[in-house]
């Protein structure tokens, strides 16, 4: 089966450090792809800054800038949060944020996490340093999960097969199916071979989506523009499972956009009234 997805939003610009490629190179790249969409989610994460302080994430706060359809692909803000709990805390909830980028006061209390996040459409929540998870039980991994998925800016789980952290995947799917969130099948964590224990993982948690009704998001999780819009391995592992076309949340802009407003995570449906306005 020929699969079109024509959303991607899992990817990564210059400023996630370890990436290469500017948000200007990355849009050209999805459009050469052929896609609608363009979510970029760059790392909000410890990995990115020894000092956990504003100003090293203004990249997030002054996204408004960006045109909501640049060069034909309409462009998405997100980020990729880590998870650093068994309490499912995402990165800087608990990390004060008394003053803007040029020192002065806010007037409001807000953590770290709120102000840099605060005006973005989504987020995806991955574990990327399982170590605060080491000895847990299943349970407690899966109640992790569970209470990400609860948290209201959250739209997807993150890269979950590779993340080394074993969990109740059907008590997960379930709540992600009761809150309209989704599952990714990550294109780079198959890099590893579908018959690679990584690759079974995957594979597992896809044919339960697909039992059990559950959206997923198809990522490229791309770290430099030739990547972006290809998922060559997440595409053949779905076609192995026969895996259904509607469950593909990503497959194109208004499933997407329509997915993103019923879970509550972001209304933005008038991004599709301008599309009706010009028919």
């Amino acid at each position: 089966m020929t699969y079109a997805i024509k959303s991607d939003i899992h990817n990564h610009t210059l400023f996630s450090r370890h990436a290469y490629s500017t948000i200007a190179e990355n849009v050209a790249a999805a459009r050469a792809a052929g896609l609608e969409v363009l979510g970029s989610a760059d790392h909000f994460s410890p990995m990115l800054f020894p000092e956990q302080h504003i100003r090293n994430f203004q990249f997030f706060l002054n996204q408004g800038i960006w045109p909501r359809v640049w060069d034909g692909v309409t462009l998405l803000r997100g980020a990729e949060v880590d998870i650093l709990g068994l309490d499912g805390r995402l990165f800087a909830q608990d990390i004060p944020c008394p003053e803007a980028i040029e020192g002065s006061p806010y007037r409001r209390e807000q953590s770290l996490f709120e102000r840099a996040t605060g005006n973005l459409d989504y987020l995806v929540a991955s574990v990327h340093n399982s170590s605060f998870a080491e000895g847990a039980s299943i349970a407690q991994a899966t109640a992790m999960y569970t209470a990400v998925l609860e948290q209201p800016r959250v739209f997807v789980l993150g890269h979950t097969g590779r993340s080394g952290v074993a969990f109740d995947v059907d008590e997960v799917l379930t709540v992600a199916k009761e809150r309209g969130k989704l599952i990714e099948i990550n294109e780079h964590s198959l890099e590893r071979g579908l018959d690679s224990k990584v690759g079974h993982v995957c594979q597992h948690i896809a044919e339960r989506c697909a039992e059990l009704g559950v959206g997923i998001a198809v990522s490229s999780d791309a770290h430099i523009a030739c990547h972006i819009g290809r998922y060559p391995l997440a595409q053949t592992l779905l076609d192995q499972i026969h895996f259904p076309q509607e469950l593909i949340v990503n497959r194109d802009r208004a499933s997407l956009i329509q997915a993103l407003v019923s879970s509550g995570v972001c209304d933005l449906t008038e991004l599709l009234e301008h599309d009706e306005a010009a028919e």
